[in-house]
């Protein structure tokens, strides 16, 4: 089994920065792309960025110059740097990561539960 838990949410006001967590563990062989998702109330979940295991990153064009992901491969986790946080960035975040788990033939995407990050005007 492989789990994903993150960390990092909370309230701050527009302008601030969080930095978000997400450590994977568990029956891991490897972790190919791993990123991270938003949902907000009434919306759809949304990428916000992902990075390859090679260090490579998309973001959505919401984002692009305000949050930066990372990931530390020796530490199976990843990093959602948010900067100049809007009241729009507030949703429940979530991390993915394709994760190829020990005695299995191929990577399988898992969920973490998600955290509530909450920006206020």
């Amino acid at each position: 089994q492989v789990q994903l838990v993150e960390s990092g949410g909370g309230l701050v006001q527009a302008g601030g920065s969080l930095r978000l967590s997400c450590a994977a563990s568990g029956s891991i062989f490897s972790i190919n792309a791993m990123g991270w998702y938003r949902q907000a109330p009434g919306k759809q979940r949304e990428l916000v960025a992902a990075i390859t295991s090679g260090g490579s990153t998309n973001y959505a064009d919401s984002v692009k110059g305000r949050f930066t992901i990372s990931r530390d491969n020796a530490k199976n986790t990843v990093y959602l740097q948010m900067n100049s946080l809007k009241p729009e960035d507030t949703a429940v975040y979530y991390c993915n990561a394709d994760v190829w788990a020990i005695a299995t033939p191929r990577g399988v995407h898992y969920w973490g539960k998600g955290t509530l990050v909450t920006v206020s005007k």
